[in-house]
C-alpha cells in the first residue's frame, strides 16, 4: 500500500504510519485506504501529494509531519504503486463497497429467477474483473486477448455454480424446508466465493507464468522476477476475497431469513428490500478493512523461499540481501 512518486530516490517514504508486521496496524492503515472519503480526492490534491512526498524524498522537506502523512494517503488511496497512474475511480478500495452494493444486492435478492441469476452473476465477476485488474501487480498485463478469454471463463464459473446449486438444492429430499430455504439463500456466497478464486487466479496468470518483479527492501533496487512471490501474491489475494466475501454474502441472508419471520412478515417487497440493503451496507463497511488487512500489500519473504538465484544475491552496496519485498496486490 505505498505509492509510486516519479523520480530518483534519495530517501525512503515511510510505507505508514501504522505497523504493518502486526494485524490491527495494516487493519488502521486499510481503514485510511478505504475511507470513501477518499473519493473526493481532485487531479489537483494528486499532484499536489506527488510533488510534496517528492520534495521530501530529495531533501527539501526535513520532516515527515502530518501533512506528509495526509498526502500519503491521497496517493494510497488514489494511485497504483507500480505504475504511479491513477486507479480509475469506481475500482479503487475507497469505492469498493459503493461499487459493490447493488451487485451484491441484487445476487443476494430472495427467489431470484434464472435470468436474474445470470445477470447478476455476471455483473458481479464483471466488476471483480476490473477491480483485480486495476488493482493487481503490473508486472504482466494481460493482453486484451487474455483479458476476455479469462472473463469469459470467470463469469462461466459463476453462472455454472449459481445455477447449479439453485437446481440441486430444491432436489435435497431428506433436508427440512426450513434448511433448504437457508441453503438457497446461501447459494450467491458459495457462487461468489467460488468463482471469486477462479477470478483472480484467471486475471492474474501471467504473475504466476512469468513472475512478479521483487525488491531490495532497503534499497528498492529490482532484483528480478520470481514466480514462487507471484505464488504468494496471487494465492493471498484469492484468498482475500474469500475472507472478504464470506461475511457479506453470508451474514445479510442469514438474519433476513430470521427477520422475514417475525418483523418484516407479511411487510411489501420495498420494506423488505431496504433492510437487505441496510444490513448488506452495513456488513460490507464493518468487514472490508478487517479483510483487506488479514495479509500485508507490500510482502516480505526470506530468500531461501525463493528460486535459488536469490540465495547469493548483493544489492549496490555489496550486502548480502536476506529478504525480498514486493507488491502483493489487492
Amino acid at each position: 500500500m505505498s505509492s509510486s512518486i516519479e523520480g530518483p530516490e534519495h530517501r525512503p517514504i515511510p510505507t505508514s504510519r501504522y505497523d504493518l508486521s502486526t494485524y490491527w496496524g495494516r487493519v488502521r492503515h486499510c481503514l485510511e485506504i478505504s475511507d470513501p472519503r477518499n473519493l473526493l480526492v481532485t487531479p489537483t490534491q494528486v499532484r499536489i501529494a506527488k510533488q510534496a512526498l517528492s520534495e521530501y524524498r530529495h531533501g527539501y522537506i526535513s520532516e515527515f509531519a502530518e501533512e506528509l502523512w495526509e498526502h500519503k494517503q491521497v496517493l494510497d488511496s488514489t494511485v497504483h504503486p507500480d505504475t504511479g497512474e491513477t486507479i480509475f475511480l469506481p475500482f479503487r478500495m475507497s469505492c469498493c463497497v459503493l461499487s459493490n452494493l447493488i451487485v451484491t444486492a441484487g445476487m443476494l435478492t430472495p427467489n431470484l429467477t434464472v435470468g436474474g441469476t445470470i445477470f447478476w452473476q455476471w455483473a458481479n465477476q464483471s466488476l471483480n474483473v476490473a477491480i483485480n485488474t486495476s488493482n493487481a501487480n503490473k508486472s504482466h498485463p494481460l493482453t486484451t486477448k487474455q483479458l476476455l478469454t479469462n472473463y469469459a471463463a470467470a463469469v462461466s464459473a459463476s453462472c455454472g455454480v449459481a445455477l447449479g446449486l439453485n437446481a440441486l438444492v430444491p432436489r435435497l429430499k431428506s433436508l427440512t424446508p426450513k434448511t433448504k430455504l437457508i441453503m438457497t439463500r446461501l447459494v450467491p456466497f458459495a457462487a461468489v466465493v467460488s468463482a471469486g478464486i477462479v477470478n483472480v487466479f484467471l486475471m492474474r496468470s501471467e504473475e504466476l507464468k512469468k513472475g512478479i518483479t521483487v525488491v531490495d527492501p532497503e534499497t528498492k533496487e529490482p532484483l528480478g522476477t520470481s514466480k514462487v512471490a507471484a505464488t504468494y501474491a496471487v494465492g493471498e489475494t484469492a484468498a482475500s476475497r474469500v475472507i472478504n466475501a464470506t461475511p457479506i454474502m453470508a451474514i445479510p441472508p442469514l438474519i433476513l431469513v430470521k427477520l422475514q419471520r417475525g418483523f418484516l412478515k407479511g411487510k411489501g417487497l420495498g420494506i423488505t428490500t431496504a433492510v437487505n440493503l441496510g444490513l448488506i451496507t452495513v456488513t460490507s463497511f464493518a468487514v472490508l478493512p478487517f479483510a483487506l488487512a488479514v495479509f500485508p500489500q507490500t510482502e516480505r519473504l526470506h530468500v531461501s523461499k525463493l528460486e535459488d538465484k536469490f540465495r547469493e544475491l548483493r544489492n549496490k552496496s555489496g550486502k548480502p540481501v536476506e529478504f525480498v519485498e514486493f507488491n502483493r496486490g489487492i
